[in-house]
C-alpha cells in the first residue's frame, strides 16, 4: 500500500480527548497490550502528532506519530501497528514466517502467498479471514510486514497451502517506514528456526521440482511479475541483470550529452539508483563484478556502450556514450519505474534538485554501560538514538524504584548506576543525581555514532563523528590564493557539480584534485579566497547545516575576494 511515495495533507498535535480515545481504541483492537504498554505508546505528556496522508492510489490514511516515528496507521476506521511498534512488541500479532528474499517483493507491493509460508513445528497461528497478522523472516522474529489474513487457518490447510495467505499493507523499507527514522529491525532470534538448515534443504528440493511459473509465484503475487525465477535461485545472475537494466535505462533516459564527462560514482548514485525498480536494490557486491569499475569496464569492452577515462589521477569518468549502439537503441524503457529516488546532484544549480542527507546522532552501548542495559538485552555495540537511551534509562529507574521519594527531581544511585556513571572519587560523595545529570552522564560514557540516510537509500550507521565539509585557503606561488573544499562526497554532493556551480558564481577557474590516501574522494580547488561564496552555496543552496561545515570563519570581511 505504501510502495510508492505518500502525500501529506496535514500534521497536527493530538488533542487531549483524541489522545484518550486513541488509547481506548488501541486497548480494544489489541487487548494483549497492558496499561503500562499503552501508556508508553500513547504517553500523556509527550507530543503525539496526527498526520493525515494520501497513499499513491488516493486512499486516505491517518498516522499517529511519536518521536517522529509513525506508530499506528488508521485505514477505513481500523488501526494497524507499524513495524516500529512491532519491533518493540513482536508478539502483538499472529505471525507468519517466510524467506528473506521474499521481503523485496513485499516491499514492492506484493502479497504473501501460502507456498512461501514456512510452517514451524508448532504449526500455523490460528487466524480468521481479515484478522491482523504480521510477517517475519526465518532468521529473525522481528516483523517486517503487517497485513490481514486472506483466509482462515483452516482454509489454508484445506487449500493445500496454495493461494494468497496475507494481504500485505505495510512493510519495512516502504514509504510509511521511510516517514520515520528509517531504523532497521532488531535482531531477535527465532526459537522456531533452530532447524533452519532443514527448512532450507527442504525448500531447495521443492524448488528444483517446480516448474518456472510455479517458482515465480511461489512466495508472492504481484500486479506484474517478470518471467524469471526469484532472487533466491540465482542471486549473482539476477543482480547482473538488474545492473544491466538500470545501466541501459540510465543511459537512455537520464544521462544527457551535456553532462559528459561524468564521474562514475555520480553516474551510479544519481542515475542508476534512480532507475532501480521498486522492491529491488542495487548491490554491486552481490553481482559477479563486485566493483563498479569492473562492471563499467565490461560495459566498455564487451558491449561498446561507453568509453571511460581517468581525467584526474585515481578518478574515472564516463567521457563518451555510443547513443547509436544497437543494444541501447533496442532497449525498452519501462513505462514507469516505481520507487524512483530523486537524484542527489544539482546540475548548475537548477536542473535536478539536491536533497541533503538526513544525519542523526546515535550512541553505541559501551562495555562499561552494558550492565545498565542488560535487562533489555542491549549488548555492547548496540546503537541507539538519544531518545531511546533516555527511555531505557527512565524505565530502569522506574523498574528499580530509584526515584527519590522526597524530591522526584533526583534519582537514587544504586550499585549499577554507581559503577556505570560515577568516577571512583565520587563513590562516597554522590548518592543521587538529577535527571539531566543522569542522562548526560549516560550519553557521555557511550560511544558517539551517526546515521546518515541519502535520498532513496537505506540508512548507513557508522561509529565516530561524521566528517564535516572542510573549506580552507592555501597559497600558491607569489601571493596567489586558492580555496580548497573537501569531503563533499560524504553529503552526497558531486564535487564536479559543486565546482561548476561555484565557478559560475565567482567567475574563476576551478580544478578537481585527488586526495592522497583516500579512495574515490577529490577536493575542489578554485582561484582566490572564495570561502564566503562557497559557504553561501553550501548553506543556502544545498541546505547543508552550518555545524557540518568547517572553515567559514576564515572568510574575508564583507565576502570580498583577496
Amino acid at each position: 500500500m505504501f510502495a510508492r511515495p505518500i502525500r501529506v495533507k496535514s500534521n497536527t498535535a493530538i488533542k487531549g480527548s483524541d489522545r484518550r480515545k486513541l488509547k481506548a481504541d488501541l486497548s480494544t483492537a489489541f487487548p494483549s497490550l497492558s496499561a503500562e504498554e499503552l501508556s508508553e505508546l500513547v504517553p500523556n505528556k509527550e507530543e503525539l502528532n496526527v498526520v493525515k496522508i494520501y497513499a499513491h492510489k488516493g486512499d486516505a490514511v491517518t498516522l499517529y506519530v511519536l518521536h517522529k516515528n509513525p506508530l499506528f496507521f488508521e485505514l477505513e476506521k481500523r488501526l494497524y501497528p507499524t513495524v516500529y511498534v512491532l519491533w518493540r512488541y513482536p508478539a502483538l500479532l499472529p505471525t507468519f514466517m517466510t524467506w528473506p528474499p521474499v521481503l523485496q517483493k513485499m516491499v514492492g507491493g506484493a502479497d504473501l502467498m501460502l507456498p512461501g509460508v514456512v510452517v514451524p513445528s508448532s504449526g500455523l497461528p490460528d487466524v480468521k479471514h481479515g484478522d491482523y497478522c504480521s510477517v517475519t523472516l526465518v532468521n529473525n522474529r522481528a516483523p517486517v510486514a503487517v497485513g490481514t489474513a486472506a483466509v482462515s487457518t483452516g482454509e489454508m490447510h484445506s487449500l493445500g497451502m496454495k493461494g494468497r495467505g496475507v494481504c500485505v499493507l505495510h512493510t519495512y523499507m516502504d514509504h510509511l517506514w521511510a516517514f520515520g527514522n528509517k531504523s532497521g529491525p532488531p535482531s531477535l532470534p527465532n526459537p522456531e528456526c533452530d532447524g533452519q538448515e532443514e527448512y532450507e534443504e527442504e525448500y531447495e528440493v521443492n524448488e528444483m521440482e517446480m516448474e518456472e511459473e510455479e517458482v515465480v509465484e511461489k512466495c508472492v503475487e504481484e500486479e506484474q511479475c517478470p518471467g524469471e525465477t526469484d532472487d533466491q535461485k540465482m542471486p549473482q545472475e539476477t543482480m547482473d541483470a538488474l545492473l544491466l537494466q538500470c545501466f541501459l535505462h540510465a543511459l537512455k533516459s537520464k544521462v544527457k550529452k551535456s553532462e559528459l564527462p561524468l564521474l562514475t560514482s555520480t553516474f551510479l548514485r544519481n542515475h542508476m539508483f534512480a532507475c532501480c525498480p521498486s522492491g529491488k536494490q542495487i548491490d554491486i557486491k552481490k553481482s559477479s563484478y563486485k566493483k563498479l569499475s569492473k562492471f563499467l569496464q565490461a560495459m566498455q569492452k564487451q558491449h561498446n556502450l561507453v568509453r571511460m577515462k581517468e581525467l584526474t589521477k585515481g578518478v574515472e569518468s564516463i567521457v563518451e556514450v555510443d547513443w547509436k549502439n544497437r543494444q541501447l537503441r533496442s532497449f525498452q524503457v519501462p513505462e514507469e519505474t516505481e520507487g524512483e529516488v530523486a537524484p542527489v546532484q544539482d546540475e548548475g544549480e537548477g536542473e535536478s534538485p539536491y536533497h541533503p542527507p538526513e544525519i542523526t546522532t546515535m550512541y553505541s552501548v559501551s562495555s562499561r554501560l552494558e550492565p545498565l542495559f542488560l535487562d533489555v538485552q542491549k549488548r555492547k555495540g548496540t546503537i541507539l538514538q538519544p531518545a531511546e537511551v533516555k527511555h531505557l534509562v527512565t524505565e530502569y529507574v522506574k523498574k528499580n524504584e530509584l526515584v527519590d521519594e522526597n524530591n522526584k527531581n533526583y534519582v537514587t544511585v544504586d550499585p549499577i548506576l554507581c559503577d556505570c556513571l560515577l568516577e571512583r572519587s565520587e563513590y562516597q560523595e554522590i548518592g543521587s543525581l538529577k535527571w539531566d545529570d543522569l542522562f548526560s552522564r549516560t550519553l557521555g560514557r557511550m560511544q558517539e555514532c551517526y546515521q546518515i540516510v541519502y535520498p532513496g537509500q537505506r540508512p548507513i550507521q557508522k561509529k565516530g563523528h561524521i566528517e564535516p565539509i572542510d573549506i580552507a585557503v592555501a597559497s600558491r606561488g607569489s601571493n596567489k590564493k586558492v580555496t580548497l573544499i573537501k569531503n563533499l562526497e560524504v553529503y552526497g554532493l558531486d564535487p564536479a557539480v559543486v565546482a561548476t556551480a561555484l565557478q559560475r558564481r565567482v567567475q574563476a577557474s576551478s580544478v578537481l584534485q585527488p586526495i592522497p590516501g583516500s579512495k574515490d574522494k577529490v577536493l575542489v580547488q578554485i582561484q582566490g579566497n572564495q570561502i564566503h561564496q562557497a559557504g553561501n552555496l553550501l548553506l543556502d543552496h544545498y541546505q547543508i547545516p552550518r555545524k557540518y561545515i568547517n572553515g567559514l570563519e576564515k572568510a574575508p570581511k564583507g565576502g570580498k575576494k583577496k
